[in-house]
C-alpha cells in the first residue's frame, strides 16, 4: 500500500521540479533542505510531506 497524499503537496511539489529541478537529488534530507530554503512553508511536517513527494517524484522520473 502507498501513501496518499493531499493535491496541495503534489502541486506544490511538481511545481517546485518543474521549477528548480537541478537543485532537488534523490535524497531526502537533501530535498528538505531545499524545500525549506524555496517555499515560505512553515509547518515542518507540511515542509517533509513536500519534500518526501519530490523525493519519489524524482525517483521516478529517472528510472
Amino acid at each position: 500500500m502507498g501513501n496518499i497524499r493531499p493535491t496541495f503537496v503534489k502541486i506544490r511539489a511538481i511545481i517546485l521540479c518543474e521549477d528548480h529541478g537541478e537543485k532537488f537529488t534523490d535524497d531526502f534530507d537533501h530535498n528538505k533542505l531545499m524545500v525549506q530554503e524555496l517555499t515560505d512553508v512553515d509547518s515542518k511536517r507540511l515542509r517533509n510531506w513536500i519534500a518526501g513527494y519530490v523525493t519519489r517524484y524524482r525517483q521516478r522520473r529517472t528510472d
